[in-house]
């Protein structure tokens, strides 16, 4: 079995102090605390921190101002023997936790490992107050046996649905409904689902950060490797994957060769050479989430291609909200929580083949022609939706748990 190591975070070792007294990262700790929280949070992702910014980005760069957050995310494989964990600390105050392991363990030796070096991480920081906060079961695996004074589940999606999907997954999430004190689901069709195993689930649906997208509304500097493609622009960002209808995107193209479809985004679960090829599709890699703003301020209209399978029965797009405050009409596949929040919106057009596809783009052309009046349809559609409002509500329900 592997040696096992730690690795400091530089950023962290080297923070300067301040009046509070010092975390267990080299940082401040956080000087007002939420009545109720756990002064220390503990969030098991299937995700990476650095990965496609969404939900749990959203959520606990909110969360760590009012406690600490450590974040533990998937493991990463090395060709070393040796374990140890990665430790670094974001700009938004959250310790970020990477177990770094050999390649070719099983899961259970994957599993124990894991455990091992959270179990001196938080011996290390004497975690004496602790909080978990899950995205994914699996991780239920090591984590089971801390003492954890909150048990919260955000489940953003169902990943048992996923390509891949662990077998042992369905049977974890059980437990760990089992064990919460509290599971939010990312829509309502999801809280449809989960509300039958757990006597209190709350759904919060993608929320979005306007100040953020709504700078896509003016003008501003062209992305050098968007500013070749010349227009109609149609547009989409996130995961392509297999809940992303490659079928739909080549029919498109082929149907208006003189509309371009520019894909944003990494390719995941999926050969990139399955994707559909042609002169007016233009695979433009994943961007930033800073960066998102200049790309849709150079589209017309703004996609939202799933594919209709198990994958996305239970989806709510986040970046749904994000695009309409970015002024930019959207046109979707019938994903169910998009039909239910924004089917009679008037901003967002379903449709549910290549056709109707075809005409509803054409419509919603017609709908960004009129910027200033579609923005004020916009913001009468998202009044109140906001991250901060979720976050917010989220945590008063935490901390009823929690007192």
């Amino acid at each position: 079995m592997p040696e096992f190591l730690a690795r400091p975070d530089p950023v962290a070792s080297s923070a300067g102090g301040s009046a509070a007294l010092p975390s267990p990262h080299g940082l401040p700790r956080v000087s007002v605390r939420r009545a109720g929280l756990p002064r220390t949070l503990l969030c098991l992702s299937h995700l990476r921190w650095d990965f496609v910014y969404q939900r749990p980005q959203h959520l606990l760069s909110r969360i760590a101002k009012h406690t600490e957050v450590l974040f533990f995310e998937e493991p990463r494989r090395t060709d070393q023997a040796e374990a140890w964990l990665d430790i670094r600390t974001t700009e938004d105050r959250i310790c970020v936790l990477t177990p770094c392991l050999p390649a070719g363990l099983t899961q259970a030796e994957d599993e124990r490992v894991q455990r091992v070096l959270l179990d001196a991480y938080l011996a290390g920081i004497n975690a004496w107050d602790l909080g978990l906060w899950y995205y994914s079961p699996m991780m239920l695996a090591f984590t089971e046996h801390l003492d954890a004074r909150l048990v919260v589940y955000d489940c953003m999606d169902e990943l048992s649905a996923f390509k891949n999907a662990p077998p042992q997954l369905a049977e974890r999430e059980a437990r760990l409904m089992r064990q919460a004190d509290v599971v939010f689901t990312g829509g309502q069709s999801l809280y449809a689902s989960k509300r039958r195993f757990h006597h209190n689930v709350h759904a919060y649906p993608s929320s979005v950060d306007v100040r953020h997208f709504e700078k896509a509304c003016k003008p501003l500097p062209e992305p050098l490797d968007q500013a070749r493609i010349p227009g109609p622009r149609l547009g989409f960002y996130g995961v392509i994957d297999e809940r992303f209808d490659t079928g739909l995107i080549g029919s498109l193209a082929v149907a208006r060769p003189d509309w371009q479809f520019i894909m944003l985004g990494p390719v995941a679960k999926i050969r990139p050479a399955d994707l559909p090829q042609a002169d007016n599709i233009h695979y433009l890699g994943q961007k930033s989430y800073e960066d998102l703003p200049r790309y849709l301020a150079g589209w017309d209209v703004a996609l939202m291609p799933f594919a209709i399978n198990e994958a996305t029965r239970f989806i709510s797009p986040t970046k749904t909200p994000e695009y309409l405050a970015a002024g930019r009409p959207v046109v979707s596949t019938p994903i169910a929580d998009v039909v239910s929040r924004y089917g009679d919106s008037g901003v967002v057009r379903i449709a549910g083949n290549a056709s109707a596809f075809v005409r509803a783009i054409e419509a919603a052309l017609v709908d960004g022609a009129d910027r200033a009046a579609f923005i004020g349809r916009v913001k009468a559609v998202l009044a109140g939706s906001s991250w901060d409002n979720t976050c917010a509500d989220m945590l008063a329900e935490v901390e009823k748990c929690a007192s």
